[in-house]
């Protein structure tokens, strides 16, 4: 191990340290908060001890701890927006534990007519550096391309985040490809959470509690993968009655049931509950009605997605999770190519509150797996998998407004891969791959600044290495309303993709473990590691420019030390007739480095029933393989998104969504040339001089041009119809690509025609709440 990082555990330990000395005569108070209606945690709340200085913020299990208090008399407070205010008289007793479960209910006021200020709150106590924490409210303000809104369509519009496309688009975070994000659902992982058309995800939004989404810069917490993180949860289902949603769009259906198995009683005490959600596309054929003017076989798209979960709560918060899913996505492609992919998997997570503690357990333990197969006329079939475990277990320790966490994991996945390089000859790889991780992490609360150092390690066992990788997260209250703060870490990664990073369009999406045929030798020096990594660092500053104005500004560099990448130059097969061939004409991969460097500006306004969000990213991206120095397809220079939300009527029935997306060209290798190439069909037995040959593409300086900009102009208008107490009938209509733009998906270089993304397609939904 480096110095560095023994001079990085023994700060860690300094900050630990206070734990170990502890022995004061103070109480904590600590518990769960609550909706009354249906006991659903509610998340990112302020809990105080009125007239003091002792306080916290509920997590997003609802969870809120107040430790080192006096002993004495105190008054428990909550007070956040759309919720009546709740008063407890709490006696804190020395070296005790007060556990008081909050329930609130919900206010009369409208939650489009008050100001909403615990977020503004979280900021002055939370790093936050590229991170977005996104709730159902939030993917709601987007519009509602097909009638119901999506995390998709929400997460395209972040900071530092390209999509590449309507159709087979994949989300590329600054300058990481798709493979370099993990995404978690509950805990899970999801290997592939995006369907071909991308404008719909795998994930239900009204099933979600909450998604963490870090664009660079995350805590140890999270391990192998280099680029970004999504943490997605789901919600409970409804403790106290049975409720649903039926839905309907000329897209794809829905229907959402939910309700207790045990219902919980007025006061509080354990329960159990069950959730299912089940989504169906069906766009392959009412598009054949609705949409023939785009093709008249209609548009090649179908989807179906299955989540169900059971919940077991303790009377004292500690609850037991059951879930599982089924993904599956097909898209037909007349005469040109079919594929399809499903993912499935099940799993278990807990959160455990021990008596009389100030720590919280939690832990996890899934089964997932992702299987694609892609058939092209003329071409033989491909196909992936990837299927393990994972299993992590933690312990959360709250000191003050102090957080200590520490926990383990292991993986365990199998891979394996079928495929053909560009020169036909058949690639194979099974791979078995285990790895064990561990980290610490410690966050320090102050008035003025908030440290959060954390270290990882990770152990790659299949490839016999270990990985420390200390990181660390800063914020500074310089003022009142300005903010500074700072991000970075070590990263590294095992798994690579089968698609190369020079691939303008590929829907297969295969995943490997770190391969073997690797260069012996890049930039002169010797390769010793099969692993990808990088180098993360970001700087922000967060300005509350008005009362309801807020601004924050990060720049971000990225170093990718080592990546591997297909070898599209490979020539020859890596045995031992052609040992005296250079490695880029033989090995099946490549190394590669490369940086990412450039600046995120988001602006948001939002007061009453208005809500305004501008985002703006400047982005350079480039990779150096040994021999040349190109940009990637994903390197979108300029990425704009606006976004508006407005709600109104006599009754705040009516909203209107819009958002306008505007990308500068992708990088693209222009043609030089053609010429005819034989095949040598026939064998030794082909004559060249009579036999016809194909049609080569000799083309230009790697990705040294640029398509033409990316513009589109969405919109939705829903109207609420109350139908009951607890039901309402909603009717939605959207548009995407309102005046018709004609952005670029392909182009067929051979047949020198244009293939363009989606035309204006306009929508209908309406869904029932009961």
């Amino acid at each position: 191990m480096r110095p560095i990082h023994h001079l990085f555990l023994f700060l860690l330990f300094l900050l630990c340290f206070p734990l170990i000395l502890m022995a004061q005569q103070t109480g904590s108070v600590r518990g769960f908060l609550y909706d009354k209606d249906s006991g659903e945690p509610i998340l990112f709340t302020p809990v105080y001890l009125k007239g003091t200085q002792y306080g916290t913020t509920t997590d997003v299990n609802g969870f809120y701890s107040i430790t080192q208090v006096p002993p004495g008399s105190y008054v428990l407070t909550v007070s956040t927006v759309g919720y009546d205010t709740v008063l407890v008289n709490i006696e804190i007793a020395p070296n005790q534990v007060f556990s008081k479960q909050l329930y609130v209910k919900k206010a009369v006021v409208n939650l489009k007519t008050v100001e909403v200020s615990a977020e503004r709150e979280a900021r002055k106590t939370e790093v936050r550096t590229s991170v977005n924490k996104i709730t159902p409210r939030e993917i709601k303000n987007v519009p509602s391309i097909g009638g119901e809104p999506d995390l998709a369509q929400y997460l395209q519009v972040l900071p530092g985040v390209v999509f590449s496309g309507d159709q087979g688009g994949q989300l590329y975070i600054r300058g990481g490809t798709p493979v370099m994000n993990k995404v978690l659902l509950d805990g899970m992982i999801v290997y592939n959470p995006f369907h071909s058309i991308g404008l719909f995800s795998v994930f239900d939004t009204d099933i979600l509690r909450n998604a963490d989404v870090y664009t660079g810069g995350f805590p140890a917490d999270y391990g192998d993968r280099i680029s970004s993180v999504m943490d997605i949860t789901t919600r409970d289902g409804n403790k106290r009655r049975y409720s649903g949603k039926f839905s309907a769009t000329t897209f794809s259906g829905k229907l959402l049931f939910e309700g207790p198995i045990k219902k919980q009683k007025e006061d509080g005490g354990g329960s159990s509950t069950f959730l299912l959600s089940y989504k169906n596309s069906y766009l392959d054929q009412s598009s054949k009605v609705l949409y023939d003017y785009i093709d008249e076989d209609g548009l090649p798209f179908s989807f179906q997605d299955i989540y169900g979960k059971i919940s077991l709560n303790g009377e004292n918060g500690s609850k037991l999770n059951l879930f599982g899913f089924d993904f599956s996505d097909n898209a037909v492609f007349k005469d040109v190519t079919d594929i399809n992919w499903k993912s499935n998997g099940f799993g278990s997570n807990f959160i455990l509150v021990p008596k009389g503690s100030n720590t919280l357990i939690d832990g996890v333990f899934a089964f997932s797996q992702y299987k694609v197969k892609q058939s092209e006329a003329n071409e033989p079939p491909r196909s992936s998998l990837i299927n393990g475990f994972n299993f992590g277990f933690n312990l959360t320790s709250f000191i003050n407004k102090d957080e200590l966490k520490i926990g383990f994991e292991v993986l365990g996945f199998r891979t394996e891969l079928y495929t053909n390089t560009i020169t036909g000859l058949t690639y194979e790889q099974i791979e078995n791959t285990t790895e064990f991780g561990s980290f610490i992490r410690y966050r320090i609360s102050r008035e003025k600044i908030v440290v959060e150092p954390s270290i990882r390690f990770q152990y790659f066992a299949s490839l016999s290495e270990f990985s420390p990788e200390p990181r660390i997260g800063i914020k500074y209250n310089a003022f009142d309303k300005v903010r500074f703060k700072l991000a970075g870490g070590l990263y590294a990664q095992n798994l690579i993709s089968s698609v190369s990073d020079r691939d303008v369009v590929n829907l297969f999406y295969g995943f490997l473990s770190g391969p073997e045929s690797l260069p012996e030798e890049f930039n002169g020096k010797e390769v010793t590691s099969r692993l990808q990594r990088a180098r993360d660092l970001i700087f922000g500053v967060e300005i509350d420019a008005a009362r309801h104005l807020s601004v924050n500004i990060e720049a971000f560099y990225k170093k990718f030390t080592q990546l591997s990448n297909i070898n599209r130059d490979k020539v020859y097969p890596d045995n031992g007739f052609y040992q005296d061939k250079p490695d880029y004409l033989t090995k099946d991969f490549i190394i590669e480095e490369g940086k990412a460097y450039g600046a995120d500006l988001v602006v948001k306004y939002e007061y009453k029933r208005a809500y305004l969000w501008a985002v703006y990213s400047l982005t350079y991206v480039d990779r150096y393989d040994g021999i040349r120095e190109y940009r990637p397809h994903f390197d979108r220079r300029h990425n704009v998104n606006l976004v508006g939300s407005y709600t109104f009527g006599k009754k705040l029935d009516w909203e209107f969504n819009v958002r306008w997306n505007f990308g500068s060209g992708f990088p693209f290798s222009g043609t030089a040339g053609f010429y005819e190439y034989q095949n040598f069909s026939g064998g030794l037995y082909t004559d060249p001089l009579s036999n016809n040959g194909d049609l080569g593409i000799v083309y230009g300086p790697l990705n040294q041009k640029r398509l033409p900009p990316y513009h589109r102009l969405d919109f939705s208008l829903r109207k609420t119809f109350v139908t009951g107490k607890n039901s309402n009938l909603d009717l939605t209509a959207s548009a995407i690509n309102v005046y018709d733009r004609e952005n670029i998906f392909y182009f067929d270089r051979v047949r020198y025609q244009r293939v363009n993304q989606l035309p204006f397609i306009p929508s209908l939904g309406l869904s029932m709440t009961f």
